[in-house]
């Protein structure tokens, strides 16, 4: 396989959960095992960490994505809130006459 090396990992862990097979890079082993033994915690654990923080990533950053083409949509569409508004807005916060966000 394009000439790197790989250590193939089976991760099996309590139920609720699939085995999968990883073919770790080698250069990744050492460190994986020190982070392990650094933690008091398994390398399955590690992974499953890890492959967690990247899809709620990914989950966020689809969110984010959506986010921004509605708000370019709207824009589009004319509308928009002057920047005062949302300053006076803004600096309303925490008061006892708080204001409402400004609406297109």
């Amino acid at each position: 396989m394009n000439g790197m090396q790989y250590t193939v990992l089976q991760c099996i862990e309590g139920a609720n959960m699939s085995v999968t097979s990883v073919r770790l890079q080698k250069e990744l082993e050492t460190p994986l095992d020190d982070l392990a033994k650094k933690l008091h915690r398994s390398k399955n654990w590690l992974i499953n960490q890890a492959v967690k923080q990247l899809v709620e990533r990914d989950v966020l950053e689809e969110k984010r994505w959506t986010e921004t083409l509605e708000a370019l949509d709207s824009v589009e569409q004319g509308r928009l809130v002057e920047g005062d508004e949302v300053h006076q807005w803004l600096e309303s916060w925490g008061k006892d006459d708080e204001l409402l966000p400004p609406s297109a």
